[in-house]
């Protein structure tokens, strides 16, 4: 057989080992990956080209050698997750950086960084003060993760006692143009429900690049023509503000009637209608 066939099967059978090779050592993003890992990745992938053309003609002494760089890792991987010893002499130990405002410079020699790559690293996590930061910390993976300081910590909602609701994850129901009837399903809405959506907003679904459904049920278009303004939903809104007006109207007829048990009436149904206004109010102005 021609050499350059036996290239060509070698590679294409390499290829799916390469992926399942992959998939054996785990799904960790590239830009977490520790340097061992890095360096893992790399032999392996050097091992399976130089089998690949030939280099290591010997299929038993490259899958062997193969066999060692996947296996050693995840032999290691459960290591480090029963031993923090392990894990830190294999993967490394954080590094404290900033302490109350004030840089480790010994710590940050140690790490060979400069001033400026400090600042740089802070401005990457929108931290333009470093009297701010009350701890800065290089993770194993070379990140550095920021705690700010109580006071210049972003204020919540719940900070100012604000109510909100639930917000889960928004479910995509139309992609180029294509319903995707499963997450109608998932939401446990058809496309009925989607058609009269769009004619609300006055888009037609070909138009239509993606569509997606928050957790409120409240769709969201972007279309293929940007020139064209999609009018926002204002259901929940407009909701709220009819509970609203009918709480005043009721509160209005208890002061306007002269009949004593109408007056209770409509004021206990003013505070009942208030009550459940104050539970609504995150969901349908959150």
């Amino acid at each position: 057989m021609k050499i350059w066939i036996v290239i060509l099967l070698k590679s294409a059978a390499l290829f799916f080992l390469a992926l399942l090779c992959v998939r054996i050592l785990g799904k960790k993003r590239w830009a977490k990956i520790t340097p061992f890992n890095f360096i893992n990745y790399i032999v392996i992938a050097v091992i399976i080209a130089l089998i690949s053309v030939n280099v290591i003609s010997n299929w038993v002494f490259g899958i062997l050698a193969l066999a060692v760089w996947v296996l050693f890792p995840i032999a290691l991987d459960y290591l480090c997750m029963r031993s923090k010893f392990m894990y830190n002499l294999i993967n490394g130990k954080e590094i404290l950086i900033v302490k109350k405002g004030k840089i480790m410079e010994e710590n940050l020699s140690k790490i060979r960084y400069s001033g400026e790559d400090l600042l740089r690293e802070l401005r990457s996590k929108n931290v333009f003060n470093l009297a701010d930061v009350e701890f800065a910390i290089m993770e194993s993976t070379g990140d550095i993760n920021v705690i700010l300081k109580s006071d210049k910590k972003p204020v919540t909602p719940k900070d100012l006692g604000i109510q909100t609701s639930p917000e889960g994850a928004s479910q995509t129901v139309i992609l180029d143009g294509n319903v995707i009837n499963e997450s109608l399903s998932n939401l446990g809405l058809n496309q009925g429900w989607l058609n009269e959506q769009l004619e609300l907003l006055g888009v037609s679904l070909d138009n239509v690049f993606i569509g997606q459904v928050n957790s409120k049920g409240e769709l969201y278009v972007d279309l293929f023509d940007d020139m064209i303004e999609v009018p926002q939903s204002k259901v929940r809104e407009l909701l709220y503000a009819s509970l609203e007006k009918a709480e005043a109207d009721l509160m209005s007829f208890s002061l306007e009637t002269q009949d004593k048990n109408m007056q209770n009436i409509y004021k206990k149904d003013s505070l009942i209608l208030k009550k459940i206004l104050g539970k609504l109010k995150p969901y349908l102005l959150g």
